[in-house]
């Protein structure tokens, strides 16, 4: 009989579903059920005000702007990584992981010292009349740092296990650079880039600590969900702090959903090609 080095099947689920049930299932049930204590007409009305749904406005948006950013410059940065060898290479992709390693409150002190209207780069931002700190393009900053690794190392090692013979004979058939990208390696990439395009969105929905040293906090304006959440904790709502939590529940759902949905069509035509 072949020795296992794990244990088996049903102690490993039983593990496995305690540990579930009691880290993430508990929390979410404690949520979902303080939320539900409302009635529905106290519910809408919490998360239909307009200050909750200006910082809706403000989460989402500032959350998909700094994720199409990533989508770019995250592929572009696994392509170098993958492909190019150069003096500080390994440097570069251990940075890659620093958002990951750094307290997020660190990071937006950070952030805000460097944006901030005298700092380093915010001195010249506000040579040309563009104010970083304090606005939504703050915003958009401290996401797109703390989300860029998720799309990076969910691409990195598909480009790693590309086969060039694929590559060669696109070329071979005379496909230019730009074709060979889009009809060989895009549709390759595609399954993984949505796993890290639905990571790095989530986690810049649920980005709380880089934000709101950089993001100034005027409600309606620059006010994000997390926030405003916290701040009905601090004034002892808790049922208005769950009901608020409990949007971004349902869309961090709804989003994983759609993104799972994607990624099995995309996977299915990956390997009808």
């Amino acid at each position: 009989m072949r020795r296992r080095v794990l244990p088996g099947f049903h102690l490993s689920l039983g593990i496995t579903l305690f540990y579930v049930g009691l880290i993430v299932l508990l929390p979410l049930g404690a949520l979902v059920v303080k939320a539900g204590s409302l009635g529905f007409e106290d519910y809408w009305r919490i998360i239909s005000s307009g200050r909750a749904v200006a910082s809706y406005r403000v989460t989402v948006l500032s959350a998909a702007a700094a994720t199409a950013f990533n989508v770019v410059f995250g592929v572009a940065l696994a392509w170098v990584l993958v492909r190019y060898s150069f003096p500080g290479k390994r440097l570069v992709d251990a940075i890659v992981d620093l958002p990951f390693a750094l307290p997020t409150a660190v990071a937006g002190i950070a952030l805000t010292t460097l944006f901030a209207p005298g700092g380093w780069f915010g001195f010249f931002f506000d040579r040309i009349g563009v104010q970083v700190a304090y606005t939504p393009l703050g915003i958009m900053i401290a996401m797109a740092f703390t989300s860029l690794p998720f799309i990076v190392r969910t691409v990195q090692p598909v480009l790693e296990d590309l086969d060039p013979a694929l590559e060669e004979a696109a070329q071979s058939l005379g496909g230019t650079d730009s074709e060979i990208f889009r009809r060989v390696i895009l549709p390759l990439l595609t399954p993984a880039l949505l796993a890290g395009v639905s990571l790095a969105f989530a986690r810049s929905l649920g980005e709380f600590g880089a934000i709101i040293f950089i993001a100034g906090n005027q409600p309606f304006e620059t006010e994000i969900t997390a926030l405003l959440a916290f701040i009905r904790l601090e004034e002892y709502d808790y049922q208005a702090a769950a009901a608020i939590a409990s949007v971004m529940l349902i869309a961090a759902f709804v989003m994983l959903a759609v993104t799972n949905l994607l990624q099995s069509r995309a996977l299915r035509y990956t390997q009808r090609s």
